[in-house]
């Protein structure tokens, strides 16, 4: 049916030039002018400035917060370390305590038997 208008290889041939034609057209229309493209890069890099001192005073919020956090848990540590030396001092005072009642107990029962 090559009669049919639009079905003929030269009549898509046409069609993709004008349509290839119309996109660069719409695209040559899209484009900004360069005063527009300026202002717009220059908003785009003052963003980003701003983004990147949020993400500076996040992360040095961060570190410090984390330092915060080591040398409470260094001091809970060292709490920690100083009461079971503690506990652990107070157990062979007890046990010296215990022996010394033992042998005092044996003392007397042994001076009582003389």
């Amino acid at each position: 049916m090559p009669g049919l208008p639009g079905h003929s290889f030269q009549d898509r041939l046409q069609e993709q030039r004008e349509a290839r034609v119309a996109l660069l057209k719409r695209a040559r229309e899209a484009q900004l002018d360069p005063e527009e493209k300026a202002r717009k890069l220059a908003e785009r890099a003052e963003r980003n400035k701003r983004k990147q001192e949020r993400e500076a005073q996040r992360a040095a919020k961060l570190r410090a917060e984390r330092e915060r956090k080591a040398a409470e848990q260094a001091e809970q540590d060292r709490m920690a370390k100083i009461a079971a030396e503690a506990r652990a001092k107070a157990a062979e005072e007890l046990k010296k305590a215990q022996k010394a009642r033992r042998d005092a107990k044996y003392a007397a029962r042994k001076a009582r038997r003389r």
